[in-house]
């Protein structure tokens, strides 16, 4: 379980996690909290679905909401700033994104999505485009993103 994997390495290097979901919907905090003693490194997580809430909680400034939308690279940038500031982490992962199975266009399709990793040296982020069910691109959005982790803490 990559979960596991994550939390062995930010265990081991003594940093704390938090996260910003949108279309995951909490599936992965639920990811990295099924792994035992995950309290040790996992401070907690927003699952900002509308706008109103990214932009109250989390701080994502409007500008970028209305000009460049909630899909986009600037709201998981700004999303993963936000719940690391808001819940004091070392690190701190976003995920916003079209989980479908309605809602794309073709400048957005059904299964992008948007993954950002904030951390003291900054922000990454990564473009995905998933396909399969709405489950499928939920669980294929959380994987990314505990994969871009364990990249970032040396996984091997």
């Amino acid at each position: 379980m990559l979960e596991a994997e994550v939390g062995k390495l930010l265990r081991e290097k003594g940093l704390t996690l938090a996260v910003a979901e949108s279309c995951t919907g909490g599936l992965l905090g639920m990811r990295l909290t099924e792994v035992p003693g995950s309290s040790d490194y996992f401070r907690g997580g927003v699952i900002a679905y509308s706008n109103a809430v990214k932009e109250a909680v989390l701080g994502v400034p409007r500008a970028i909401l209305e000009g460049k939308g909630a899909v986009s690279p600037e709201c998981a940038r700004a999303m993963a700033e936000g719940v690391r500031r808001v819940l004091g982490a070392d690190l701190a992962l976003a995920i916003t994104g079209i989980a479908g199975p309605t809602g794309g266009t073709p400048e957005k399709p059904v299964g992008l999505v948007y993954i950002a990793l904030a951390h003291p040296g900054g922000v990454e982020v990564e473009r995905h485009e998933f396909r399969g069910s709405r489950q499928g691109v939920r669980w294929s959005a959380s994987e990314a993103a505990l994969a871009l982790l364990w990249r970032f803490l040396g996984g091997r």
